[in-house]
């Protein structure tokens, strides 16, 4: 094995797109960076304040995923140093424990030497997360949609929309087990029609490029958004001074608070001049799709 560093890229991601629930997924430029380097014993180092408290021993998630990649084909995993960056907020639906998984997983791919395909690795990502939106979109890239079968999982690489993309990011955290905790334990036959209804014309839409519908539909969504607004105070205005300004939709990014605007090609920039006027505690960023998975660079 080389001894040579390795930086390792793994992008952030959202999920839902409205509708899509657990299952609709979407890449975009920001980034959990890791340097790579064989090493005497396992340790971690963080350059970000982002990454501020985690782990730098084996308690670390990256190590604990990397772990039991490689135990389940038997294989050993030699010790690394690894010195992590990253640009993903934790805890605000932008997909950092999915990030997080994909690079542990393609670590135990790369130095136990298990020649995993992408849908292998996602089967494995399935397993830790739960659902396949974020941890797909991690390791493909682009947009995605996937189903999960208890451990088993199958995911589609779609074409990515044509979009721009705003987010807003609140200053506070919305933990995933918090979100679901206001979700409803069930829907009636008829709840759960109309919502499958919506998501699938929402998928049609994207795959004809109807992006006025599409936009319609994400705002339709009946399974979590309705329920988690109480949650995310930004999100009302939100939608409707995106809405005024032209966009196609805003949406609740995975389980909140950030708030994902899609607009049309050359409209972002306005978008985000009203969002940073309007929620100037905020973070406020203009995103790009990424149409690929975890790199090497």
């Amino acid at each position: 094995m080389s001894v040579a560093p390795v930086t390792m890229k793994v992008p952030a991601s959202t999920a839902n797109l409205g509708p899509g629930f657990d299952s609709l997924g979407l890449a975009f430029n920001l980034y959990l960076t890791l340097h790579i380097t064989p090493s005497e014993t396992w340790s971690f180092e963080h350059r970000s304040d982002i990454l501020a408290g985690l782990p730098n021993d084996e308690s670390h998630l990256v190590y604990q995923v990397a772990k039991q990649t490689a135990d389940t084909y038997g294989a050993t995993l030699p010790p690394l140093h690894i010195v992590m960056e990253s640009e993903i907020p934790l805890a605000r639906g932008l997909g950092s424990s999915a990030a997080a998984i994909a690079a542990g997983i393609e670590i135990a791919d790369r130095y136990a030497n298990l020649q995993l395909s992408k849908e292998e690795k996602l089967k494995i990502g399935n397993r830790f997360e739960g659902h396949p939106d974020n941890i797909g979109a991690s390791i493909f890239g682009g947009m995605v949609a996937g189903v999960s079968f208890n451990e088993e999982a199958e995911i589609v690489h779609l074409p990515a929309p044509e979009m721009d993309l705003v987010v807003i990011i609140p200053p506070y955290e919305l933990k995933t087990e918090d979100a679901r905790r206001v979700l409803p334990d069930s829907f009636t036959r008829t709840q759960a029609v109309e919502a499958s209804a919506v998501a699938n014309v929402l998928l049609a839409a994207l795959f004809v490029k109807n992006y006025p519908l599409a936009g319609q539909m994400m705002e339709k969504d009946l399974f979590h958004e309705p329920y988690r607004t109480v949650l995310i105070k930004e999100f009302p205005d939100a939608r409707k001074l995106a809405g005024e300004a032209g966009a196609y939709a805003t949406v609740i990014s995975g389980a909140g608070p950030t708030i994902l605007t899609f607009a049309p090609v050359g409209k972002g920039e306005q978008i985000a001049g009203i969002f940073g006027q309007a929620f100037q505690h905020c973070d406020i960023q203009q995103l790009q799709i990424e149409k690929h998975g975890v790199q090497y660079v």
